[in-house]
């Protein structure tokens, strides 16, 4: 029997969810100092709502689950949508947007929600890409104006910083400048999809290999080149001149747009120790962004550390009518990979000869423990050097050998220190 983990699934030694405990509990701690409350939501949804053209490409990955009671067997051509009726969650923002709808009466507002749990996708699995994997969002319902994007962006940098990463950069942009620039340029409102969709890749393919890109999926040269100009004049500007340059680009860009996109940078100039920009070329995938959109890079990495962005239309499709929201994503398994193993805790093991009263020997784990350190009893049994050798692997940083005689305690170092 083969009993290894499913493809893109992994099991975690302690060593490695102690980093992850680490983490979650910094994130947590930052997250609940500015105000962000945690839920729970289940991991099957309705296939319905999975499956409502909100979620991007993710909707292609979704694992889906068949209705309970079905034959063994099935009549030729029956259809998918009577064979399935659950799917597992890819996200956890359409999952909130169903909570919420539930249980706006008893919720304050705005709502500022803290969520960590499992998501699935069926990824072709690879390094650093599974089909189960953590997120941790946090999200704030309720809230029109840009109080949302300002506080997320602060709160999440703020936790990255708790767990150690500095020298992020956080990238700004607003999906209706993105329509607007289509626009401005004479694009044809169906296709500013598969615009944006090759705009995406800018930093990957280069300038060449998106106009190639584009005008190979029919997109006129001079729409492309067009965008191009309008997008480097808006590149590297400084937070006092981001509304200028916006109106001066894209003149047909509504008013509080612009105003909107001047506070928020405005106010991350203003935040100390925070790097940021505005990136006229971030996109950003799933398609129930409404407004600002905004991600966290590293440096010594290729892909984003943290996403989200505004969504006023999504919490609609569970309570009937729109409501403001925002949200912001950190690539969670991402961020544990960059840290690596953390230093040992310090982890004491009380061993003991089998002539000592068991009283004793939690009488001596208690006085450890006491002092708020990790202790645990274990038996002696074989060489003891092989048997220190083991709890050094095992993580303990020192032990304690209680024998029959003991009067006094000694706490000796593992590893020869």
């Amino acid at each position: 029997m083969d009993n290894s983990p499913a493809r893109g699934t992994r099991d975690l030694l302690p060593s490695a969810v102690a980093t992850r405990d680490h983490v979650l509990a910094t994130i947590t701690d930052v997250y609940h100092r500015f105000g962000y409350q945690r839920i729970e939501t289940p991991a099957l949804e309705d296939i319905t709502r999975l499956t409502g053209g909100q979620g991007g490409e993710n909707e292609k990955l979704l694992f889906q689950v068949l209705r309970r009671g079905l034959p063994a067997i099935v009549e030729a051509g029956t259809p998918l949508s009577e064979l399935v009726d659950l799917g597992l969650r890819f996200d956890l923002t359409v999952p909130l947007t169903r909570f919420y709808g539930n249980n706006q009466a008893a919720l304050p507002q705005p709502f500022r929600s803290f969520q960590f749990g499992p998501v699935w996708r069926a990824e072709r699995p690879a390094k650093g890409r599974y089909r189960q994997f953590y997120q941790c969002d946090i999200d704030m319902i309720g809230e029109a104006s840009v109080l949302a994007e300002v506080e997320l962006i602060e709160a999440t940098a703020a936790a990255l910083a708790g767990v150690g990463l500095t020298g992020t950069t956080v990238r700004l942009s607003d999906r209706r400048y993105l329509s607007a620039l289509a626009a401005a340029v004479g694009l044809d409102e169906s296709a500013w999809s598969g615009f944006f969709i090759g705009l995406d890749k800018l930093d990957k393919i280069g300038w060449d290999g998106v106009r190639a890109e584009l005008t190979g999926r029919g997109l006129p040269g001079e729409a492309v080149d067009a965008a191009r100009e309008r997008i480097e004049a808006l590149t590297g500007l400084a937070a006092d001149k981001v509304a200028d340059a916006l109106s001066d680009t894209i003149p047909s860009l509504a008013d509080d747009v612009v105003a909107d996109l001047g506070t928020v940078a405005g106010c991350l100039d203003d935040l100390a120790g925070l790097t940021w920009e505005f990136d006229p070329t971030l996109v950003r995938g799933m398609g129930y962004y409404t407004g600002q959109i905004f991600e966290v890079g590293h440096p010594s990495v290729s892909y984003s550390l943290a996403g989200g962005g505004r969504y006023d239309r999504l919490v609609g499709r569970s309570l009937g009518k729109d409501v403001p929201a925002c949200g912001f994503s950190i690539g969670f398994e991402r961020i544990v990979d960059m840290l690596g193993e953390l230093p040992r805790a310090d982890s004491v093991a009380v061993l003991f000869e089998s002539d000592v009263p068991l009283a004793r020997v939690f009488e001596v784990a208690r006085g450890v423990r006491g002092d708020g350190r990790t202790a645990a009893v274990q038996p002696r049994s074989g060489k003891f050097g092989a048997q220190l050798g083991r709890l050094e692997a095992a993580g303990f940083t020192s032990f304690i050998h209680v024998k029959a005689d003991t009067v006094e305690v000694e706490e000796r170092p593992l590893g020869g220190k």
